[in-house]
Parts: C-alpha cells; structure tokens; sequence
C-alpha cells in the first residue's frame, strides 16, 4: 500500500468546533426528516457533502464529522447508521451499495499516550465504482477499494483492496477474483 498523506487536525479549537457544529445540524435534519420527504434528504446532502452525483439514497441514522470532505458519485446507497469519519477525504465512485452499520475512519490518532486527546490525523479514503459494502464492515483511514469489488459482511479493511476481488474477514484477506 503506497504511503498517503496525513491531514493534521487540532481537536478542540473553534474553527473545528464550529465546523462540526454546522455539520451536525445538518445532520440532525437529516436524520429527523420525514421519511416520505426524499426531495428535503437530498438537499440536506448536497449541502452538507462535498460533492453529490445523482441519485444519491442514504438511510436514517447518518453521521460524519465535517460532510464537506465526502465525495459521491451517482447512485450511491447506504444503509441504516452509515458513519463516515470524514476528517480527511473521502471518495465514492458510481453505482456502490453500503449496507447497514458500515463505518468509513479516515481519523486516526498517535499511538503515544501523552496528549493524545489533543490531535488527531486523517488519511483519506477512495472506494471505486460500482463497489458493494457488506453490512457491519469498517473501513479504515488511508485505504482504497478497487472497482468492482465486494466487501463481504463483517469485514474489516485495513489494507488496498485490488479491482474486481472480494475480501472478507478481520483482517480483509483476498477470498476470490471476480
């Protein structure tokens, strides 16, 4: 996996606080709109993410941290408490599915204790087109998911997946070529 870029966060100061905050509210009416108003969720995330293709279908119980660095292609889905750790970018191709209880990290923090609270970093994320995430995987900070490929369910993804594989287990590991 080639080395990508950590984005260094300060935690706790106004700017990011108050980033957060706008997010948040977005996301709280969100998730309290009414499920028959699709037209007001829509709006909702393209204010809230960074860009938005069409089509996008995103179930209730949402959460990320700043929306801005979130990029989705066109006929996106994600299921039931979809959270994406957005500290760094993270980018979505066309045609992908999320299932249910799916966690995208691209936070992380230093592995020494001392004033750890205080900062953080953030490596971003880049899931290909046409790519199906199985319910309760977590993805996590740096890795890119190829086109084509499945996430089996439960999974957790700590490294590259390649185009057209599925992966499954904890780690993922390479099951099959598709």
């Amino acid at each position: 996996m080639e080395e990508k870029e950590k984005i260094y966060y300060e935690r706790g100061t106004d700017e990011l606080r108050l980033k957060n905050i706008i997010a948040h509210k977005l996301v709280q009416e969100f998730n309290h709109c009414p499920i028959e108003d699709s037209e007001r969720k829509k709006e909702i995330i393209n204010e809230l993410f960074g860009s938005v293709g069409v089509n996008p279908s995103i179930e209730h119980n949402f959460h990320c941290d700043l929306g801005y660095n979130i990029h989705i292609g066109d006929n996106f889905y994600a299921g039931y408490n979809c959270t994406i750790l957005d500290m760094a970018e993270v980018k979505i191709g066309d045609n992908c599915m999320i299932g249910p209880n799916v966690g995208i990290y691209t936070a992380g923090h230093s592995i020494e204790p001392k004033d750890r609270y205080k900062s953080g970093y953030g490596i971003p994320i880049t899931i290909g087109n046409d790519v199906w995430i199985g319910g309760s995987c977590v993805i996590l900070a740096g890795v890119t998911i190829g086109d084509n490929s499945i996430v089996a369910a439960g999974s957790v993804v700590t490294k590259d997946v390649p185009a057209n594989t599925i992966v499954a287990g904890n780690p993922a590991k390479i099951l099959k070529n598709i």
